[in-house]
C-alpha cells in the first residue's frame, strides 16, 4: 500500500433484497458473467487498498462462501440486524479495531461503478484534507435520494432526506450517492456519536456527515460524471437494465479494440471472456464465463460459446460450446454442441 493508497474500502452486503424474489443473496446475482458484490470487490481493487472489508448479513453463508472463492482475501464482518449503514461501519470499526488513515464505503448493489470514480473520490479527499468527503452525482429524476445542499457560493452545507426535504429542495438533483471517503480515526468516533432519533431507529451515515460538519471538520464532495454507476439494483428489471447498460460497455471496448460486433443489440459478452483483435462477432451471439476467441476468428451468428477456447482462423455458427477447445482454422456447425476437451 502507498501514501496515496486508502487504508480499507468497507462493501456494504448486507441488504436482504426481497424485491429480487429470488432465493439468491441480492448481492450474488449475477450482471455480465460476475456477482454484483463481485463487480464491486472489482472496482474497489483498483484503489489498491490496505484492507478490503465486507459487511454481511442476509444469506451471510452464501456470501460467506462466495467470497472463499472469488475473494479470499476480504475480510468478513457480520451484521446480525438491520441497524442502518452507520450501524454497519460501527459494528466494523468494532470486529476489526481503529483503522488509520482513508476509509472508503461503498455498496454491494452498484455493479456499475467503476474503480477510477472510487479513485477520484479518494483523490478529492486528500486535496481537500477533508474529514469526509462526499460522492454526488446528478440525476434527471432524484425521487427518492438525499439531496445536496450548497450555499449562494457552491459550497456544501448539508445533506437533507428527501422526506425532510421542502419542495425546492426536492427539485434539487445533485444527489448523495451514499458514498464516502472518511479520515478513519474521526470516522470510528464519530460513528458512535450518531442518533436513532428517525423513523426506523437505525444509524445512518449521513448523520457521520452532519456530526463532523457541526464540529467544524472540513467536508468536501466529489462528482461522479456517470451518475448510472451509482445507483443501486433492487429488483429483477433494475438487474436487467444493469446486465444491459454493463453489456454495452464491454462491446464498446471490445469494438475499439478491434473486434467487429455486427449486431451490438443481440450480442451478449461476460466480462471474462477475452477477444484478439481481428475476431469476427456475428449476430445473436453469446460468449459466457472465460471464453476466448483468438485472431481471425469467426463466431457467429447464433451460438452460444461457454468457457469455450477459439483458435487462429476457426469458425463456428449456429453451435453450442462449453469447455471446448475449437483447434486453429477448424469449422463448427451450423447446429454442433462440442462439449469438454480439444476439438479438431
Amino acid at each position: 500500500m502507498s501514501l496515496s493508497d486508502p487504508a480499507a474500502v468497507i462493501i456494504l452486503a448486507a441488504g436482504e433484497g426481497t424485491r429480487m424474489k429470488n432465493q439468491t443473496p441480492k448481492v450474488l446475482n449475477h450482471v455480465c458473467g460476475r456477482s454484483m458484490l463481485g463487480h464491486v470487490i472489482a472496482a474497489s481493487r483498483e484503489l489498491a487498498p490496505g484492507r478490503l472489508i465486507v459487511v454481511t448479513g442476509h444469506g451471510r453463508d452464501k456470501v460467506t462462501a462466495h467470497l472463499a472463492e472469488h475473494a479470499s482475501d476480504a475480510e468478513i464482518v457480520v451484521q446480525d440486524r438491520r441497524g442502518g449503514t452507520g450501524h454497519a461501519v460501527r459494528v466494523v470499526i468494532e470486529a476489526v479495531g481503529l483503522i488509520h488513515g482513508t476509509v472508503v464505503v461503498t455498496y454491494a448493489d452498484t455493479p456499475l461503478l467503476r474503480g477510477s470514480t472510487l479513485s477520484d473520490l479518494v483523490a478529492a479527499h486528500r486535496a481537500h484534507q477533508a474529514a469526509v468527503t462526499v460522492l454526488t452525482a446528478r440525476l434527471d429524476n432524484p425521487t427518492g435520494y438525499g439531496r445536496i445542499i450548497r450555499d449562494a457560493g457552491g459550497a456544501f452545507t448539508g445533506i437533507i432526506e428527501e422526506a425532510d426535504a421542502s419542495p425546492e429542495q426536492r427539485a434539487i438533483t445533485e444527489i448523495n450517492s451514499g458514498m464516502y471517503a472518511f479520515d478513519g480515526e474521526l470516522l470510528a468516533d464519530t460513528v458512535k456519536r450518531v442518533p436513532t432519533d428517525n423513523a426506523k431507529g437505525e444509524e445512518y451515515l449521513t448523520d457521520v456527515v452532519s456530526i463532523l460538519r457541526g464540529d467544524g471538520y472540513p467536508v468536501a464532495t466529489a462528482a461522479c460524471a456517470d451518475p448510472e454507476e451509482v445507483l443501486g439494483v433492487n429488483d429483477q428489471a433494475q438487474l436487467a437494465w444493469a446486465r444491459r447498460v454493463l453489456n454495452e460497455r464491454l462491446l464498446h471496448a471490445w469494438m475499439r479494440a478491434g473486434v467487429t460486433i455486427v449486431d451490438p443489440a443481440s450480442t451478449w459478452i461476460d466480462v471474462g471472456v477475452k477477444l484478439e483483435p481481428g475476431v469476427h462477432i456475428g449476430p445473436s451471439t453469446q460468449l459466457e464465463g472465460t471464453t476466448t476467441v483468438a485472431a481471425g476468428a469467426q463466431v457467429g451468428p447464433g451460438c452460444l460459446l461457454r468457457d469455450t477456447t477459439v483458435g487462429d482462423g476457426a469458425t463456428v455458427v449456429n453451435s453450442v460450446c462449453e469447455s471446448a477447445v475449437v483447434a486453429a482454422g477448424l469449422t463448427v456447425g451450423p447446429f454442433a454442441h462440442l462439449s469438454g476437451g480439444r476439438h479438431q
